[in-house]
């Protein structure tokens, strides 16, 4: 049954805690020069229509502020979806499940049920973050050097290992929306699906992101028969404006919605996807040679999500939690927060914030490197890690007028901690991770929020359609090391029977006395971690606005040589930094985040990517 609009101030966060320095810190510093950037990469909420399929024209616009609950991600059908899951009185939960199954349709190259992410929930019940590690894992068959090529003992051509069933991990999402729904949702698996299901079957309107992505992929879709047959209509990429239909990922959604989510795990649908990545669907033409993978039966029906206990990390008065291990997002995100803890970025000028925000990504990225991987299999030390203690000896290392060399090594987290000991250790080279991804924040009027990431992992994933269902396979098992990138050096995110690959995905959710005030999260590989940090101290320290925090012109430091930089980074910002030692590498863009904030007066406001993979979808149930 529709609900009814709330009146002003009947939204759970109220807006007593909104008065503190949060709210009210001036931009400056590195805001100034960034926020001013923003204006030129088209920062103003305009709309630019997308027709809908169905519920007609849904605005396409990076911000809207209101009441009732909200809803943001890449996709205008999605979130059209997710809002009218909540204008019927569903809650976030059943709202970011029904708007992930449908970016499964509309962002299929980036996330579907083939493969997995992480859910981030807060209870405003309970006042309590909660997380589901929804991650896939290695086939029981993988070992640590699955990787290596026996003909030459050295690991596979990276590329040679996504386009292969070697890559495909035991997908997670089908379980992850059905452990959501049964303990915090209120639809049932089948509703929830329901919706994406038709749009499915009616279709979409391509759009350049869609179809640019696709005629990127062209060569390898190319070669999988079912592959080419869906996502190259007439051989070619379709053309923009052009309705794409999904009718087999529309039976697909309706089948599962029918027999729940064993039908994958115990089976029709598994034996299909396991048969599937035993013998790819090659066409005679390939131009590529896809190895078989390793799944078996088995391997689906031992599958499970995960609860885990969120990482925690206070900063500047409000508490920030993440996704803790598989995922390195919440304890690097965190660490970094940690370390730039003991400075004032916003009395800094520009420059000076910048190098000081990469220098602690650049030290918390060497610590993830080196300790981060799956804590069933390795022993990550959570809590040392996000230790003050330690973040204040990795911040005396920064040098407030020289860029370190990477890579930098990694620091010792285990107390006692003693002020600022010397580097020492080897430092890890940056590994290679897939740009690809997804995010979505949802929030109700009763003050649940939802902020999750989903992905297939790289562009496309594996390139192999299960044929007749419609979806992608994921190649998440690459997101292992192939080899330890320093044989002296031990590997966290090696390859083992069962494991999760570290991932970089960081759902965040922010709380400010106890009430949530942000939820964050981005796709784009490791640079979703830079990306979600840079968001929270534009919005945190600098004083931005949400939306431009989000539309600021990015900088990303991993610990690599270089350090990423958007074309629309000021150019003085850009010598001041070389003036530093840093040096820069352009990268055209870098992250798409969505992301909401809880306002005075009971309003919540949503916010997407103005400009970034063709702009994202924000939305309220109740625009002001």
């Amino acid at each position: 049954m529709a609900v009814s609009p709330p009146q002003p101030g009947q939204f759970a966060p109220s807006g007593r805690a909104r008065g503190s320095r949060v709210g009210r810190r001036v931009r400056r510093g590195w805001a100034a020069g960034i926020a001013a950037a923003a204006l030129l990469v088209g920062a103003s909420p305009v709309a630019s229509a997308h027709p809908g399929s169905g519920g007609g024209e849904f605005p396409k616009v990076p911000v809207m502020t209101g009441y009732g609950g909200a809803v943001s991600s890449v996709d205008p059908d999605a979130t059209r979806i997710g809002l009218e899951v909540l204008r019927r009185g569903g809650n976030a939960v059943d709202a970011a499940v029904a708007t992930a199954a449908a970016l499964g349709v509309t962002e299929p190259y980036s996330a579907g049920i083939g493969g997995g992410g992480y859910f981030v929930y807060y209870d405003a019940k309970s006042r309590t973050v909660r997380t589901i590690d929804g991650r896939e894992t290695a086939p029981f068959r993988m070992t640590a050097t699955s990787f290596i090529d026996p003909a030459t003992g050295l690991p596979l051509p990276f590329d040679q290992g996504v386009n292969s069933g070697l890559s495909v991990g035991v997908p997670g999402t089908p379980a992850t929306w059905e452990a959501a729904l049964r303990r915090w949702g209120t639809l049932s698996l089948r509703q929830a699906l329901d919706p994406a299901a038709s749009l499915a079957a009616r279709g979409f309107v391509v759009d350049a992101t869609f179809q640019a992505q696709t005629a990127t992929n062209q060569s390898r879709f190319d070669d999988i028969v079912p592959t080419r047959d869906l996502f190259l209509p007439g051989g070619r990429p379709p053309v923009v404006g052009s309705t794409f239909r999904n009718p087999d990922l529309a039976r697909t959604y309706r089948d599962m919605g029918r027999y729940g989510v064993d039908w994958l795990y115990r089976g029709a649908l598994g034996r299909e996807v396991v048969q599937t990545v035993k013998a790819p669907p090659v066409a005679p033409d390939a131009d590529r040679v896809f190895r078989p993978g390793l799944m078996e039966t088995r391997d689906l029906a031992k599958y499970s999500v995960i609860d885990r206990k969120p990482t925690q990390a206070d900063y500047r008065g409000v508490t920030v939690y993440g996704m803790a291990p598989s995922s390195s997002g919440g304890t690097t995100v965190g660490e970094a927060l940690n370390i730039l803890e003991t400075v004032d970025l916003a009395g800094m000028d520009a420059a000076t914030a910048a190098h000081y925000y990469l220098e602690a990504s650049r030290l918390a990225f060497a610590d993830r490197n080196r300790y981060v991987g799956d804590p069933a299999f390795v022993d990550v030390p959570q809590r040392p890690l996000l230790s003050q203690g330690f973040a204040n000896e990795r911040a005396c290392l920064i040098d407030p007028a020289r860029a370190g060399v990477s890579p930098v090594p990694p620091g010792d987290p285990s107390p006692p901690y003693q002020g600022c000991p010397a580097a020492a250790g080897i430092g890890d080279a940056e590994p290679y991770e897939g740009l690809s991804t997804t995010h979505l924040v949802a929030a109700d009027r009763w003050g649940n929020v939802v902020a999750y990431n989903l992905t297939i992992e790289q562009t496309g994933g594996s390139a192999i359609t299960v044929p007749g269902r419609g979806f992608l396979l994921n190649n998440e098992l690459t997101d292992f090391s192939f080899a330890p990138a320093n044989p002296a050096v031990p590997d966290p995110n090696l390859p083992a029977p069962g494991k999760r690959p570290r991932s970089s995905m960081a759902p965040t959710i922010v709380l400010q006395d106890g009430k949530p005030l942000l939820a964050v999260g981005s796709p784009g590989g490791a640079t979703i971690i830079t990306t979600v940090l840079q968001t929270l101290v534009g919005r945190l320290d600098q004083g931005m606005t949400l939306l431009d925090a989000v539309a600021a012109p990015r900088l990303s430091q991993r610990n690599g040589a270089a350090t990423e930089v958007e074309p629309s980074v000021p150019a003085a910002l850009r010598a001041a930094l070389m003036a530093r030692g840093h040096v820069l590498r352009d990268n055209p863009e870098i992250g798409a985040a969505t992301a909401l904030e809880f306002l005075p007066r009971g309003r919540i406001q949503a916010v997407a990517e103005p400009t970034r993979r063709g702009g994202g979808s924000a939305g309220v149930v109740w625009p002001t």
